[in-house]
């Protein structure tokens, strides 16, 4: 397709967008329309239909009570107040961090069936409450699941039910995209980065950075770290609203091929190279990175992998060999974790769906089968959760605006998942590592790290 086609139909689709009703951008908002065949389970608003009816059922009683105490037993007991519907507290601590209010008897049975589901549900829709503070009510959570490590076989037959992932095969994987990052642009403006709209961990070399300010300093450190030079050419997976795309080739001199499967990042991103003078520069192609193609200096891929699960692995290390020339470079940024294990699957089937956090382990799976070198690891898990902190906030001064954009169980849903991500990076259930290799023959490289922590990169163009 050439460049003016792209235009056309960019124009086609954005005249139909700014015709859909108010009704309908919220049900596109939700989740993949419901008469889709094999996604119907997932989104926002599937797990909207799954917890509708629920009402409170007469008298607490000792069995309600016992349900509860066994639900807090998992968890280890930890120091929050919990109270039924009749607002009598039935467990209660001297320092509490919060409390866990249950307002019907069918949210209690649900979340002792399965609470890693159905707790995103049921607070979604306001089914159960956590008045206090909901970071650390979720910190305190992480930290009692450690604890109890004892499964049962029922318990283990539930956590397998409830985690069944989601595949990112061709086919499905843009409407995996969709679900999360097709929301809409005016969404994610109004609490990402107002530099270049980046939705990955910044880094703060000085915690008191702003977010504009680390989020720069991450692109710098990433751009250090492949060590460009003007004349480079990178080919970059997933890209986003295009920022580092942009950012490399206006502070570095290189020119870029950065692939997406998502429309509305796709129009955001070539707008702004065209605003930005950088359309010579930078190529944005509506296309998976299966399909990417040609010879490059640097492959670069940041907040991509999570969403490409461990089965294709040996593909996206096929398409790296395919790609990068004898000298090339390259880096992977991705949430992981340090032992594997699967996604959380109320995120995964409410938020993300397809994401996967692999460990170094598996990320292994990408570099060995071509026998790339592993050149540097660094873990930025509390870099991440201090971003997450920055973006609650600015989503906390906007929760009006979204509520309209969307509503109130949209606002609830999202605000939990925010703070459940910084609890998860806080307790230490998810890192974030930054994988740089090279081909294993490839003998210029740096004698020492120092070359990552000057000012200017050395080549960086102001």
């Amino acid at each position: 397709m050439t460049r003016e086609q792209e235009k056309k139909a960019e124009e086609s689709q954005q005249g139909e967008e700014a015709s859909l009703t108010v009704t309908e951008r919220k049900k596109q908002a939700w989740g993949v329309d419901e008469q889709e065949e094999g996604v119907r389970r997932i989104g926002i608003k599937a797990g909207r239909r799954q917890q509708e009816g629920g009402h409170p059922f007469g008298t607490v009683t000792a069995l309600d009570r016992w349900f509860v105490l066994k639900i807090l037993e998992v968890a280890s007991h930890p120091p929050i107040n919990t109270a039924l519907w009749d607002g009598k507290l039935i467990h209660s601590v001297e320092q509490p961090v919060a409390t866990l209010r249950f307002h019907d008897r069918l949210a209690i049975w649900k979340l002792a069936l399965n609470p890693e589901l159905h707790f995103g549900d049921l607070y979604s829709a306001g089914r159960i409450n956590v008045e206090g503070d909901l970071v650390r009510f979720l910190e305190e959570v992480y930290s009692g699941l450690k604890k109890n490590r004892q499964r049962g076989w029922f318990r283990r037959v539930l956590k397998w039910l409830g985690h069944r992932r989601i595949a990112n095969s061709l086919s499905r994987a843009r409407d995996n995209i969709y679900h999360h990052y097709d929301l809409s642009n005016d969404f994610y403006q109004l609490w990402l980065d107002k530099v270049a709209m980046q939705y990955t961990c910044s880094y703060f070399p000085d915690p008191e950075m702003t977010l504009e300010e680390s989020q720069t300093a991450k692109l710098h450190h990433v751009c250090r770290k492949l060590q460009l030079k003007p004349g480079d050419t990178v080919v970059e997976a997933g890209c986003g609203w295009g920022g580092l795309a942009r950012f490399m080739a206006k502070h570095y001199g290189v020119t870029v091929k950065a692939y997406n499967i998502s429309r509305e990042q796709l129009r955001f991103a070539r707008e702004q190279a065209q605003k930005q003078g950088l359309a010579d520069q930078v190529e944005y192609i509506e296309d998976d990175y299966r399909n990417i193609r040609g010879d490059f200096d640097v492959f670069v891929s940041v907040g991509m992998l999570e969403h490409v699960g461990t089965p294709d692995y040996t593909a996206l290390a096929d398409v790296i060999d395919g790609c990068l020339k004898p000298d090339g470079r390259g880096l992977i940024h991705t949430i992981g974790r340090n032992v594997a294990g699967p996604m959380n699957p109320w995120i995964e089937r409410r938020i993300f769906p397809g994401a996967y956090p692999p460990s170094l382990r598996e990320m292994m799976d990408i570099f060995e089968p071509h026998r790339f070198s592993i050149q540097d690891v660094e873990n930025l898990r509390l870099h991440y959760a201090k971003t997450l902190q920055h973006w609650l906030a600015r989503f906390d001064d906007n929760t009006d605006t979204v509520r309209e954009m969307f509503d109130e169980e949209f606002v609830r849903a999202w605000r939990l998942y925010l703070c459940g991500s910084i609890a998860a990076f806080t307790s230490g259930e998810l890192q974030l590592f930054q994988v740089v290799f090279n081909r294993a023959d490839h003998n210029d490289l740096p004698w020492s790290r120092a070359y990552l922590y000057q000012q200017d990169g050395g080549v960086a163009r102001q």
